[in-house]
């Protein structure tokens, strides 16, 4: 498994998302933890909504069951959606992360993200929550999801600690991150920007981006795997697949894995056997024309 760096962390460059554990049997969480590990992945990825929670505790209840694992694992978390609203106040963020703790059954998280962006957000109050955070050990480190580059940077007016990581929609069918800059100077739908150059930024400031849904299209509308409404995309997954022995599923993990951001994937499928196919794409390093190839496939232009 190919690693990155995300702060002090050597981190799997494929992160195994926790979201849809909680429908898991216990067999299945070590089915699927099992596969994770068998593969090089060290790095996962929670929240405290995920599965109302109980995500987390089967989570924990697999660390018990393994004596000796939380210490060879980063695991990350999520705070701050809750009863229909978003919610950065100090007094939240403390709540969570110890319900966090206490169904993970561990004395830390390695990295906490505010879980989209909350309009209401008073700086100073995420900055007293977080120096409470880091000074009692709780988290290691902190980062964001969903965020622009401004409402980084207004963050950063309070927060001391750096914010290391962006978890942001991404795959070859959702690109934005990547469109409106191969389309600047330009007047056609993919010369918007949406983001304001938060992919740059990222870069520029040594932020991870955490490509979360990196197999679906739309928001939650699907996989576009395998999917009748994009054929030629299906096609060239399978064309440059049967070059490299990948699923097409490992191919478009190795599209978003090529990118020289670094970025992080999150596979989020509790399917053993799909979870090893994307980790094999970590061993594939696409070419420049392959990229390309895949990405007009998907539906894109290039000016």
């Amino acid at each position: 498994m190919k690693t990155i760096n995300i702060g002090n962390m050597t981190a799997s460059a494929i992160s195994l998302g926790c979201m849809r554990m909680s429908n898991l049997e216990k067999n299945q969480v070590d089915a699927i933890m099992e596969t994770a590990i068998s593969n090089g992945i060290n790095f996962f990825d929670h929240a405290d909504i995920y599965g109302g929670g109980n995500s987390e505790k089967l989570f924990g209840e697999y660390l018990k069951r393994h004596a000796g694992m939380r210490d060879k694992i980063f695991i990350q978390t999520k705070c701050a959606i809750h009863d229909g609203q978003f919610d950065f106040s100090k007094e939240h963020i403390l709540k969570s992360v110890e319900g966090s703790l206490e169904r993970l059954g561990v004395d830390y998280v390695d990295a906490l993200l505010l879980h989209r962006p909350d309009t209401l957000m008073e700086p100073e109050e995420v900055a007293e929550a977080f120096d409470i955070l880091e000074s009692s050990g709780k988290v290691r480190n902190f980062g964001v999801s969903n965020q622009n580059l401004m409402q980084i940077e207004l963050l950063k007016t309070a927060v001391k600690q750096p914010l290391i990581i962006n978890q942001l929609q991404f795959s070859v069918t959702e690109a934005g991150l990547v469109t409106s800059g191969m389309n600047v100077n330009m007047k056609n739908p993919e010369s918007v920007m949406h983001d304001g150059g938060i992919l740059e930024y990222s870069r520029i400031n040594n932020i991870t981006v955490q490509a979360w849904s990196p197999f679906q299209h739309g928001f939650f509308a699907g996989s576009y795997i395998d999917n009748d409404d994009f054929p030629k995309l299906n096609a060239k997954l399978a064309e440059i697949g049967e070059k490299y022995g990948l699923t097409k599923t490992g191919v478009a993990a190795a599209w978003i894995l090529r990118h020289p951001a670094k970025m992080q994937l999150i596979a989020g499928t509790m399917n053993p056997e799909r979870l090893e196919s994307i980790c094999q794409a970590s061993n594939v390093t696409l070419t420049r024309a392959e990229w390309y190839e895949i990405y007009r496939a998907a539906g894109h232009s290039l000016p």
